[in-house]
């Protein structure tokens, strides 16, 4: 199985990165792809953009990625409740190629950060849009207080009920 694994934080340090690559690591046999948005930042989206210069190669290549691919694994960062900023012009620039950024390809949606809600604002946001983006979500996992559930050392989540859950979601891959 090839699996594309990616945070949406631009950040070189990005904890929903970690928690990506952790996730994409439990599938066994699983051919993993890491992809850092960080490498793929582009022009804030606009139609006036979009008339002059067409779509950004780097928006092609994301989808593409997708395409290329037999899941997903998405962890979301949480900006002041929403998404990041970098990962949401990402999204934009692809969704004018299709509406169907997804591709109808089994994705399980993460998302992690250093408090108590563990980001599920933005989770939540994205596993309810997910059906207009042909997102087939087999689990939405929000991992609290990641720096008291993830051993950064070792790179593994100390958390049993989520690893439990984690499992519960590949195991529907």
């Amino acid at each position: 199985m090839n699996v594309l694994a990616f945070g949406t934080s631009n950040s070189r340090n990005s904890i929903n990165q970690k928690l990506a690559r952790y996730s994409a690591a439990q599938i066994d046999d699983a051919d993993v792809t890491l992809l850092d948005i960080h490498d793929l930042e582009m022009p804030i989206f606009s139609e006036e953009r979009e008339k002059e210069s067409g779509i950004p190669q780097f928006a092609h290549n994301f989808y593409q990625a997708i395409g290329d691919t037999d899941a997903v694994i998405i962890s979301f960062a949480e900006y002041n409740g929403s998404y990041t900023s970098a990962y949401k012009n990402l999204f934009d620039w692809a969704s004018r190629i299709d509406m169907k950024v997804y591709q109808d390809k089994p994705v399980i949606m993460l998302a992690t950060s250093p408090g108590s809600s563990g980001a599920q604002s933005v989770l939540a946001a994205a596993k309810g849009s997910a059906p207009f983006f042909a997102a087939d979500v087999k689990g939405a996992l929000s991992l609290p207080n990641f720096f008291d559930n993830f051993d950064v050392g070792t790179g593994q989540v100390t958390d049993e009920a989520f690893n439990k859950q984690l499992n519960e979601a590949i195991n529907k891959l």
